[in-house]
């Protein structure tokens, strides 16, 4: 058995054929999605997170809504940068949408990737400490969120408050127990995984790493997750963790699906440049008919390995298409692979 679902990078834009061409388009189909979604059995709804870029930027109001309007679907993103975070801010707010959505939220978080705006962190009024990167930066403010998540008191209470005070340090609200537990690092090496390993929490590999032995991008993310895994037992969590990975899945059952994409995917790895990150490895893409689709899935070694799976759709195209490609997947593949 495998959890499965969707991961929207929530494009807009205002040209032809396109069915989301505001922001407003944008969150408001991405709610209808995570509702016909849960209504297909999907497992997550999650949400890809850039500043300075016609996508969604603001998620909790996003993550709130979908909570609101759906009942048994996890509701997650994949990631927000940390650098752009004041995690006492994040807390109160995941808090908040955690509770609406009655403790579905599965978020994932990172040091980011590279942004639309020059260090755009720092118009966000966040700049790296002596000595740090920005990486270091996004780390550092994700450490801080883990504590505050556990609930525990810090602040001195004031002693002639507006409202009474419970006793003792105050912690920030609204809390929602659990949450602590649900929260992901996008890890884009074996080192960053390993890390996020040690610190408790879930991992979200996504579908480009930083190129560290050369071998296919599938061999490369397996590696990665066996040692996050080996990591979280050395260091002695209760429990097993999660892991996801995402795909670009394209299920050819219909014309107009082969209208789209007949011409298939990208059917070998990509290698990019990131920046400081140096040389990076892009995973293929997986575009066929249902039988040669569960075949050429059946070989990759990462999504044997993942616990959730991750399909990334193309969100300007609409719900109900949206929502026909997952329903592709759901019926003509999972079964097949022994996912459903």
């Amino acid at each position: 058995m495998k959890k499965i679902g969707f991961l929207s990078f929530g494009h807009w834009v205002d040209a032809a054929g396109s069915e989301a061409r505001s922001a407003a388009d944008v969150l408001l189909q991405s709610i209808d999605l995570a509702v016909a979604a849960e209504e297909l059995g999907a497992d997550g709804a999650y949400f890809r997170v850039h500043h300075f870029a016609r996508q969604l930027g603001s998620p909790f109001p996003l993550l709130a809504a979908a909570g609101a309007r759906t009942n048994r679907i996890e509701l997650g993103t994949a990631v927000i940068d940390m650098r752009y975070e004041n995690p006492l801010y994040m807390a109160e707010d995941a808090g908040a949408a955690d509770l609406i959505a009655g403790g579905r939220l599965q978020l994932g978080i990172s040091r980011g990737s590279p942004e639309q705006a020059v260090e755009g962190w720092r118009h966000f009024g966040y700049q790296p400490g002596d000595g740090e990167s920005d990486a270091d930066m996004g780390r550092r403010h994700a450490r801080v969120l883990l504590e505050l998540l556990r609930g525990r008191g810090f602040a001195q209470p004031n002693p002639r408050p507006m409202f009474p005070n419970p006793p003792g340090l105050l912690r920030l609200e609204p809390y929602s127990e659990g949450l602590r537990e649900r929260i992901w690092w996008g890890a884009g090496s074996d080192a960053t995984a390993v890390w996020a390993a040690k610190l408790g929490m879930n991992l979200q590999s996504s579908t480009l790493k930083a190129d560290e032995t050369g071998e296919p991008f599938h061999v490369q993310q397996a590696a990665q997750i066996r040692a996050y895994r080996a990591a979280w037992q050395e260091a002695g969590h209760a429990g097993e963790p999660r892991v996801s990975v995402s795909r670009n899945i394209v299920a050819l059952v219909s014309d107009l699906d082969r209208a789209y994409f007949g011409q298939g995917g990208e059917d070998a790895d990509q290698i990019g440049y990131l920046g400081e990150a140096g040389r990076a490895i892009f995973g293929r893409s997986y575009v066929a008919e249902p039988d040669v689709l569960v075949e050429q899935l059946r070989q990759d070694e990462a999504i044997a390995e993942a616990d959730t799976l991750l399909i990334t759709v193309p969100n300007q195209f609409g719900v109900a298409y949206n929502a026909h490609l997952l329903e592709a997947i759901l019926v003509h593949v999972a079964p097949a692979l022994g996912w459903r």
